[in-house]
Order: structure tokens, then C-alpha cells, then sequence
């Protein structure tokens, strides 16, 4: 865990020069959740990745961030510069939500998986909560798998 938290570390701090201003520009990507339509911009690079939702003042309730990483690996995020409230869902191949964890805004606490995960689903704070959505809850999109089976 220490390894991948330095690494996230590391490359957050190389992007040290960037515009305080805020992506809006990524793909973006499905996610079901139930009934529930979410509207999820890829940070899928290194760059998206450290950018993630910084500066944002503001963003409608059915949108969300996934970022997306290369290898199964805990995955730790914090706050800097991020301006709303958010909750992560970490998750698994196959969509389901291994851990959810409530950050606030403009902290470096860190907020890791409890396990391996590829997917990390940023949304509103309380927007999981208000849908009844919680830990082993199965989300459903083109980027996972839909049998985690070989």
C-alpha cells in the first residue's frame, strides 16, 4: 500500500505547474447503477488521473469522474485543490463496489481501497447514500467485465 500511495504521490507532485482549471474536456463513459444513469468523464491517463475533479465549483448530480488504471492495485486519493464534496467508490473489474469512502474538500487525507481495484467512481457526496448504493452493490458499463472468471 505504501508503494502505490508513494507512486500516486510522486506523480500527483510531477504535475506540480498545472492550470487551476478544471477538466471538462475527457470522453465520457455509462455507468448503470441500477436505475440510475451516471455520466462519468475517463481520466484515464497519468495527467487526467493527478487532475482528477480539481478545481470544479460546481457539477451536475448524475455526473461522476472513473478514473481508470492500468493494473488491479490499492488505490489511494485525497483532496487537494478539489472543491466539492465527494464520495469514491472503489471498484472491481466486474463493477463491484469493493469500498465507498466520504472525502472533504481541500484535504490531503488519504482514502485507499480495501482491496486490489482498476476503477475508482467519483461522485457527489451523498449521491451513493441517496440511491441506497453501498459496498458489493454491482455497477454496470462497458469498462468492466461482466464475469470476473478467466
Amino acid at each position: 500500500m505504501k508503494s502505490s500511495l508513494l507512486t500516486l504521490i510522486l506523480s500527483l507532485l510531477s504535475f506540480g505547474a498545472w492550470s487551476q482549471t478544471a477538466q471538462t474536456d475527457l470522453p465520457r463513459v455509462l455507468i448503470q447503477a441500477g436505475m440510475f444513469q451516471i455520466d462519468a468523464q475517463v481520466a484515464a491517463t497519468p495527467e487526467q488521473r493527478a487532475t482528477g475533479l480539481m478545481y470544479r465549483k460546481e457539477m451536475p448530480a448524475h455526473e461522476g469522474m472513473i478514473f481508470i488504471f492500468e493494473q488491479p492495485q490499492i488505490l489511494c486519493f485525497w483532496m487537494k485543490n478539489t472543491l466539492i464534496p465527494l464520495t469514491a467508490a472503489f471498484v472491481a473489474d466486474d463493477g463491484t463496489i469493493v469500498n465507498l469512502v466520504d472525502m472533504k474538500p481541500q484535504t490531503l487525507d488519504s482514502h485507499c481501497s480495501e482491496k486490489p481495484v482498476r476503477f475508482v467512481l467519483e461522485m457527489k457526496q451523498g449521491w451513493f447514500a441517496s440511491k441506497q448504493i453501498k459496498k458489493s452493490y454491482v455497477l454496470k458499463s462497458s469498462l468492466f467485465k461482466s464475469d470476473p472468471r478467466p
